[in-house]
């Protein structure tokens, strides 16, 4: 029996990382990408045993992507899973936000999606079966100060990937979005604790998620089990917003 083609985004750690180790153990033949060398190591080493691999992808750049996915047709087959996790920050009030930081988060974060799932459809429309997850943010639907550029991301990606389901759910492909809340990663590492603590009392269970609980959700979108759920964004906040 063939092993199921799952391609995730930013897989070098975190969110990411979670994902593609869990389908990994439910038998799937996982790629994963990284920006950089050191990245795609990363992923190789802690797939080795799964025979996955990492591979080095700028979800910004077309070329890049095609490349990619001719290499993984060519190889390995087309691609029925993909997770569309890469995503950067570039925090900052709107008054003092930099076109850059506007500019870089939109094409990461946003028109990577676009660029990806547009291009994992062509193997997808022909097998007739497929599933596109993208990880979204609880910011979507709540906004956060500061983060105008990536919120408007991850609310796009939400309204881009209902419009998809739209588009494709007569092939019995189903795109739908996890969003997280608090969750545990370098990021929140790196917090101010007063700053966290008082986040996190805005959480009902009182606790930060753990990237296994976003992998989780991820896997049963991608499962027969989901089949007849699509356009749907799935909330894994742990109550934070409803």
């Amino acid at each position: 029996m063939s092993r199921t083609i799952t391609l995730v985004t930013g897989a070098s750690r975190g969110i990411g990382k979670a994902v593609a180790k869990r389908f990994a153990k439910e038998g799937h033949f996982v790629i994963g990408t990284a920006t950089t060398e050191k990245g795609a190591e990363l992923i190789n080493d802690y797939l080795h045993d799964t025979g996955g691999i990492g591979r080095v992808l700028d979800v910004r750049d077309p070329a890049q992507i095609e490349k990619l996915f001719e290499e993984i047709e060519s190889v390995y087959g087309a691609v029925q899973v993909l997770v569309n996790n890469a995503g950067i920050t570039k925090d900052g009030l709107l008054m003092r936000m930099k076109d850059d930081d506007w500019d870089s988060v939109i094409n990461t974060n946003l028109s990577s999606v676009y660029r990806m799932s547009k291009r994992a459809v062509r193997g997808m429309m022909k097998a007739r079966r497929g599933r596109i997850i993208n990880i979204s943010s609880v910011v979507a639907q709540m906004g956060n100060a500061g983060q105008a550029n990536y919120a408007s991301t991850k609310a796009g990606v939400e309204g881009f990937s209902r419009t998809l389901a739209r588009e494709l759910g007569s092939r019995q492909i189903t795109i739908n979005c996890v969003a997280p809340g608090l969750i545990e990663t370098d990021m929140t590492d790196e917090m101010d604790e007063r700053l966290l603590n008082s986040m996190l009392d805005a959480v009902p269970v009182g606790r930060l998620g753990q990237p296994e609980d976003i992998a989780a959700a991820v896997s049963f979108l991608a499962s027969d089990e989901a089949s007849y759920i699509t356009g749907c964004v799935l909330p894994v906040n742990g109550g934070m917003y409803m």
